[in-house]
């Protein structure tokens, strides 16, 4: 069993909402545990859930906000030739191989398939992440060394 398997079976079990999964094969054993699984007080501790800012409703900020969705509106048409790269697992992100070391890509620099964006590490194990497309990173999404969701997106990459 390689990586990529372990990739696609963790993958399968955090769609199909098992509790525990446990696979024996020679002379691998692989256990996943879900947060289904652990007592509810722990869970609420390894869950990371930004809080959105509050704004109070007032008439004048309702016509200012008018302006604030035009250039919203201007952003998502810029953004919408971008490739959004999500992370395919749940894990903690990492830019680099180690710690003082370069980070696999910074902005600006161009990719292709194959080409190793970061580390997604999950259950100990530290799985490269790699490109599918090409082109070039406009924006990195997520802080180093933190927590991310499966499908959460990481970079977002010009294919032009």
């Amino acid at each position: 069993m390689d990586i990529k398997d372990i990739q696609n079976l963790i993958r399968f079990v955090s769609k199909a909402e098992v509790a525990e999964v446990s696979i024996k094969q020679d002379d691998i054993e692989i256990k996943i545990k879900t947060l289904a699984s652990v007592p509810a007080q722990v869970a609420s501790q390894q869950i990371y859930v930004p809080q959105a800012p509050v704004a109070p409703i007032a008439a004048p900020q309702a016509s200012a906000a008018a302006p604030a969705n035009n250039s919203t509106t201007s952003t998502e048409e810029e953004n919408s030739n971008l490739i959004t790269v999500k992370s395919p697992m749940i894990g903690t992100f990492y830019r680099a191989a180690g710690p003082g070391k370069e980070p696999f890509i910074n902005v600006g620099d161009a990719i292709a398939p194959g080409k190793v964006l970061c580390i997604v590490e999950a259950m100990k194990l530290f799985n490269e992440i790699e490109s599918e497309v090409s082109g070039k990173i406009v924006k990195i999404l997520v802080d180093d060394a933190s927590p991310v969701e499966y499908d959460q997106p990481l970079f977002l990459v010009d294919p032009a």
